[in-house]
């Protein structure tokens, strides 16, 4: 069995554990994907207690549908949607509810415009859509298309070395996970929104 299908098959382990009610599979799933939620969270330009109000809502609607995941080892990227989903609702209801004077020191270092409000939720669309993409990589995926954004550049040699993958497969490897990228839902639904109604009419 390769490496990546024990951390998938791991992942399925913990979920049926927690979903039977061990506490220290629930603890371990929280420790290991508590950072990913943060970083979507986070892209909402949710801060302290906003960004903790949508964690827990998070963890909470987990815990409801624990035992109905139909693919368990899928998890991350679920994780990644529902934050997605309550951070954009949060971040509405803060926009509905901030004061008439924007001069409001609460308010004007994070929202200045509504133009600003829109142009960063699409900035924070497009942020999660990708990891919600690299979340349904396996982690071997992942661990090589990290390897390969690293700055300054790791040489062939030595992501060969760390992911077994041969030096000559290192680049066929990399257009196919790119490929995947580019097939998420979340990913291919903002290519086809970024392309003029009347060109996409035209397409078809």
């Amino acid at each position: 069995m390769r490496e990546d299908d024990e951390a998938e098959v791991d992942v399925a382990v913990l979920v049926a554990a927690a979903a039977d009610g061990d506490e220290g599979a629930w603890a371990e799933i929280v420790q290991r994907y508590a950072p990913l939620l943060t970083r979507v969270i986070s892209g909402y330009r949710l801060r302290g207690a906003e960004l903790d109000d949508v964690a827990q809502t998070v963890w909470l609607r987990l815990v409801e549908h624990l035992g109905a995941l139909r693919e368990p080892r899928a998890l991350p990227a679920w994780i990644v949607t529902t934050a997605r989903h309550e951070a954009l609702r949060a971040v509405r209801l803060a926009n509905r509810t901030r004061p008439e004077d924007l001069n409001d020191e609460m308010w004007s270092s994070r929202l200045a415009t509504r133009d600003d409000q829109d142009d960063e939720l699409e900035r924070a669309e497009r942020h999660v859509a990708l990891l919600e993409a690299f979340a349904s990589l396996s982690v071997r995926q992942q661990d090589l298309l990290a390897l390969l954004l690293t700055d300054p550049p790791i040489p062939y040699a030595e992501i060969s070395r760390r992911t077994g993958i041969p030096i000559g497969s290192i680049g066929p490897t990399r257009a196919r996970v790119v490929v995947t990228l580019r097939r998420n839902p979340a990913v291919a639904a903002l290519f086809e929104f970024s392309v003029p109604e009347d060109a996409r009419r035209r397409a078809t």
